[in-house]
C-alpha cells in the first residue's frame, strides 16, 4: 500500500474485509493517515456497524449468506478519498450496493469527520511537543498497558487452567432458502480455554472448536481478536489507557479450518458474533472464578447475554423506497447475574458498554413497524441466589408495506447464557409471529387487543386470530410478512449466580409482583415454601457421577446420540488431536474411537489416535506451568481502607448499592486474599486451614488429619484431592426430557433434551446445588478451574502454602 495506490496526506481509506481486520463485513472502518513533515507517524480510525451491508439477504448480520462472494459490500481497505474528500465513485457505488443508502452516508461522514478531529488534535500535539516526544510517549504508554494488564492480571486472579465450553445452534435443515450445501442442522462447539501462567499473561485457547462450514457463523483470526477487546475493555483494563500494550501481553491459540478459524475457506463470514458470543461466556465465567479465589467479589458476574430475537428484514418500506434495518434495541438484554446483586435488567450486551435500547420513535421512522408494546419479558433471567438480569419483549405491527421479509435471529431452544455456582442458564426464546391477523378488526370493535406475549406460558398472543408461527428456531430466514401482520421479538436474560434455594422468599415473591418471575416457579424453581423438603428430594433423586458417567460411557459407544451432536464432536475431534485424545481419555474409549459420521468441511475423516486421561491432563499442565514475579516488581502499597468488617458486610448484602459501587471504582486492596481467606474461615465449622477458596461454598483446604490438600464444601464433605474434578466425585441430577425441564423453565424457554442437558451437582451432604453444566449430551464433565496453587503461592504471593 505504501507504493501502490500509495499513502498521501489527506488520504481516506476504508476497510471492512475480516480476513485483513475486522470482525465482519458490516462493521465498516475509516482510516486517516497522520503525518508530520512528510513521515507517517499514526493514523486514526473509526468503525460504525452499518444498518445493511448490501448482502444476499437484507440487515446488518445478514443469516442468508453462505460463501464470501454473498458477504455484501467488499472494501479491501481501499483508497476511498484523497485531500480530504471522500471520491464520487465510492459514494456513487456504496449507495447503489446497500439497501440504506442514507444512513451508511450518516456513519460515512460521522467515522471520517471523528477521524479528522483525531488527526488535528494529534498535529497540535506534536506541534506543541515535537515529533520525536510524542512517538517516544506512544512506544511508552503501550509498553506501560503491557505491564499494566500483567499487573492486573497478577493482582486480581490465580494461575492456572480455566475452561468453560459454549455452544451455538442452527437448523438449516429444513430451510429451502438456503442452497443444498448449506441445508443440514449444527452445533458450533466453542471450546474455550484461558490459561493465566508466568508473569500474568493471558491465553486464550479456542483448540478444539468444530469446523468451518457454509453458513454465516465463520470467523477469523482478526473477529476472535476483536472478540477478546470487546472483553477485555469491560472487564480486566476497563480503566486504563487502552492501546495495544494488552496484545503483547496475550496469546491467541486456533486451529486452522475451524469455525473460529476460517483459513483460506470460501465461506462467509457474515454474522460470526452468535458462536462468538456463546463461546465467549466462557470468558467471563472463568474471569469471575478467579476474582472470587482472590475475594474481590463486587467484580464478580455470571456471564454476559447471547442476544435473542433480533429483528431484521427488508424490502419496500414505509416511504416506498428499498430499504434494509436490524433493530439494535438487542443493545439492552438482561446481563448475567452479579455475586453481590440480580444482574441489570433490560440494560446490558456484550457488544456494547452502555446498554441502550433506542427509543421507540426513532424505530419507527427507519422501518415499516409500529410498536403496539415493549416491556418486561417474564423470566428471562437464570434462577439463582441472585437472579439473572431480565429482558423485553416488544411486538411490532408490520406498516405500510406489501413487500417486506423479516427473520428472528437468536430464537433457538439451546441455554447460551450460562449460570455460575449453582445458578441456571438464563432461559431460552422463541419464535411467535401472527400472519393475517385481526388487530384492525379488533381495534375496531374497541377491544383490548395484546401488546405483548408473556412469559412462554399462556400465551396472550393467542388472543389475535390469524395464521400463528410459533416455534423454536435459531435463524428462522427471510418470511414474507405485509401491512397488518404481527411479528414478536423476545429478548433474552442472563445467567443466575448461586443456588436459587439461598434466594429470601420475600426477593421470590417480590420477582412475581414485578413481573419477573412466572408464579408457579416460586415453588418449582425456589423452593419456597418447603425448601428442606426440597433439598432432600434433590438428593433422593441425584446419583453418585461415577455411576452416570459409566451409563454415558456405554451410551457414546452404542452410538446413541443424535447425528448433529455426533458431527460436532467428530469435527472438533478430526481437527484437534489433543482434543480427541482428551475427550476418549475423560470416557475411557478406546485409543482410535471416532464417531463414524461425515464431516461436510473437514477432509480428515477419521480423527488421529490419542488417549490423555484426565489424570494425565492435570499432571502434563501442572508440570509445564510457571508463575513468577516480574524482576522489577514493585509491591503495591495499601492504600485502600477496605477492612475485613466491611468485607463481611458486603459478602452478607448489607453495603448499600453506592458503597459498592465506590469499592468497585476505587483502587483494588492488594491484600484482599488475605482478608477474604480470613473471613471465609471464620465462617465455617472446622479448623483445617483454607488454602484457596473454590467457588460459592467450596474452598481448598489443608487437611491437618494427613496434610492433603482437598476440595471441601461447607458442610463438611470432603470430595476429592485439590486437582481432581470435584463434579466427578459428588452426586449429580441430569434434565434431558421437557417435563424434567418444565419444572424450572417455560414450555417455550428450554432446549431439546437430545440437543443439550442440564446437569446439576450437588453438595452430597446438605443437597446445596454448587454448579450447572448447559451441555449436549456425551460431552465431557468439564473441569472448569486447575489451580497453580503453588505457583500462586510462591510465585505471586512470594511465600509458601499454609501448612
Amino acid at each position: 500500500w505504501e507504493d501502490n495506490p500509495a499513502i498521501r496526506p489527506g488520504d481516506i481509506f476504508a476497510n471492512n474485509q475480516p480476513t485483513i481486520g475486522d470482525v465482519h463485513n458490516a462493521d465498516v472502518q475509516t482510516f486517516v493517515p497522520i503525518f508530520w513533515e512528510d513521515e507517517l507517524i499514526a493514523w486514526a480510525g473509526g468503525v460504525i456497524h452499518v444498518m445493511d451491508i448490501g448482502a444476499s439477504t437484507p440487515g446488518g448480520v445478514p443469516v442468508g449468506p453462505t460463501t464470501r462472494f454473498d458477504d455484501g459490500i467488499d472494501l479491501h481497505c481501499m483508497k476511498i478519498g484523497e485531500r480530504d474528500e471522500l471520491a464520487a465513485w465510492h459514494v456513487k457505488r456504496v449507495s447503489m450496493q446497500n439497501r440504506a443508502p442514507g444512513l451508511w452516508m450518516l456513519d460515512e461522514k460521522t467515522r471520517l469527520v471523528g477521524c479528522h478531529l483525531i488527526r488535528d488534535a494529534v498535529e497540535r500535539l506534536v506541534l506543541e511537543e515535537g515529533a520525536d516526544t510524542v512517538k517516544g510517549f506512544m512506544r511508552e504508554v503501550i509498553e506501560d498497558g503491557r505491564r499494566d494488564f500483567k499487573s492486573r492480571v497478577r493482582g486480581l486472579l490465580v494461575p492456572g487452567r480455566y475452561r468453560s465450553p459454549g455452544f451455538c445452534e442452527a437448523r438449516f435443515g429444513d430451510k429451502p432458502q438456503m442452497p443444498k450445501r448449506g441445508r443440514r442442522d449444527l452445533i458450533m462447539h466453542g471450546a474455550y480455554e484461558a490459561v493465566v501462567d508466568e508473569d500474568g499473561r493471558w491465553t486464550t485457547d479456542l483448540r478444539g472448536c468444530s469446523a468451518w462450514g457454509w453458513h454465516p457463523f465463520n470467523a477469523t483470526p482478526s473477529a476472535q481478536q476483536g472478540m477478546q477487546w470487546i472483553l477485555f475493555t469491560q472487564t480486566l483494563i476497563c480503566n486504563d489507557k487502552i492501546n495495544d500494550g494488552a496484545y503483547y501481553a496475550t496469546d491467541l491459540l486456533l486451529t486452522e479450518g475451524s469455525w473460529a478459524h476460517l483459513g483460506d475457506a470460501p465461506c462467509s463470514s457474515s454474522f460470526p458474533w452468535m458462536p462468538m458470543f456463546c463461546t465467549s461466556t466462557g470468558y467471563l465465567r472463568s474471569l469471575s472464578r478467579g476474582l472470587q479465589a482472590r475475594g474481590y467479589i463486587e467484580e464478580i458476574v455470571s456471564t454476559f447475554t447471547v442476544p435473542g430475537s433480533v429483528a431484521q428484514g427488508g424490502g419496500m418500506d414505509q416511504y416506498g423506497q428499498l430499504s434494509g434495518f436490524m433493530n439494535f434495541e438487542v443493545g439492552a438484554q438482561g446481563q448475567g447475574a452479579k455475586y453481590l446483586l440480580d444482574g441489570l435488567d433490560w440494560g446490558a450486551a456484550v457488544f456494547n458498554p452502555e446498554g441502550d435500547m433506542g427509543d421507540v420513535e426513532m424505530w419507527e421512522l427507519v422501518m415499516p413497524m409500529l410498536y403496539l408494546g415493549r416491556r418486561i419479558k417474564p423470566y428471562t433471567g437464570g434462577a439463582g441466589r441472585h437472579r439473572g438480569g431480565t429482558s423485553f419483549e416488544s411486538l411490532f405491527l408490520v406498516h405500510g408495506t406489501q413487500d417486506f421479509e423479516l427473520e428472528n435471529i437468536g430464537t433457538g431452544g439451546m441455554l447460551t447464557a450460562p449460570g455460575l455456582f449453582g445458578g441456571y442458564p438464563g432461559p431460552s426464546t422463541y419464535v411467535h409471529n401472527v400472519k393475517g391477523s385481526d388487530i384492525f378488526e379488533q381495534a375496531a370493535d374497541g377491544k383490548a387487543y395484546p401488546v405483548g406475549d408473556g412469559g412462554g406460558e399462556g400465551l396472550e398472543l393467542e388472543g389475535y386470530s390469524g395464521e400463528h408461527d410459533l416455534r423454536s428456531d435459531p435463524f428462522t430466514m427471510m418470511m414474507p410478512f405485509e401491512h397488518g401482520d404481527l411479528y414478536l421479538s423476545s429478548g433474552r436474560g442472563g445467567g443466575g449466580l448461586g443456588d436459587p434455594l439461598l434466594r429470601s422468599e420475600e426477593q421470590v415473591r417480590s420477582d412475581v409482583s414485578e413481573r419477573h418471575l412466572i408464579e408457579r416457579f416460586a415453588e418449582s424453581a425456589y423452593g419456597v415454601g418447603d425448601r428442606d423438603g426440597y433439598r432432600a428430594r434433590r438428593l433422593e433423586r441425584a446419583r453418585p457421577a461415577a455411576e452416570w458417567w459409566s451409563e454415558q460411557r456405554q451410551r457414546i459407544l452404542d452410538g446413541e446420540l443424535i447425528e448433529t451432536v455426533k458431527v460436532m464432536f467428530a469435527e472438533s475431534m478430526r481437527l484437534t488431536p489433543e482434543w480427541a485424545a482428551e475427550y476418549r481419555g475423560f470416557w475411557d474409549l478406546p485409543e482410535d474411537f471416532d464417531f463414524g459420521v461425515v464431516t461436510p468441511t473437514v477432509a480428515v475423516q477419521t480423527a488421529e489416535p490419542g488417549k490423555v486421561s484426565p489424570e494425565e491432563s492435570v499432571a502434563a499442565f501442572l508440570e509445564g506451568a510457571e508463575a513468577f514475579q516480574p524482576p522489577d516488581q514493585t509491591d503495591v502499597p495499601v492504600t485502600t481502607k477496605l477492612t475485613k468488617d466491611q468485607l463481611g458486610e458486603m459478602l452478607d448484602e448489607k453495603l448499600s448499592r453506592r458503597s459498592v459501587h465506590d469499592i468497585q471504582s476505587d483502587i483494588k486492596d492488594p491484600d484482599r486474599f488475605d482478608k477474604w481467606v480470613e473471613l471465609l474461615q471464620e465462617r465455617v465449622d472446622y479448623d483445617d486451614p483454607i488454602v484457596l477458596p473454590f467457588g460459592e461454598s467450596l474452598n481448598i483446604v489443608r487437611r491437618r488429619s494427613d496434610s492433603e490438600l482437598v476440595i471441601r464444601t461447607d458442610s463438611g464433605a470432603d470430595l476429592c484431592r485439590w486437582d481432581e474434578n470435584w463434579k466427578m466425585h459428588t452426586v449429580m441430577f441430569v434434565r434431558d426430557t421437557d417435563e424434567l425441564y418444565q419444572e424450572i423453565y417455560p414450555k417455550l424457554g428450554h432446549p431439546d433434551g437430545e440437543w443439550q442437558e442440564l446437569r446439576e451437582y450437588y453438595d452430597p451432604s446438605s443437597g446445596q446445588l454448587l454448579e450447572t453444566e448447559a451441555v449436549p449430551p456425551g460431552y465431557p464433565v468439564v473441569h472448569e478451574f486447575l489451580p497453580d496453587i503453588e505457583g500462586y503461592y510462591k510465585g505471586w504471593l512470594g511465600r509458601e502454602l499454609p501448612e
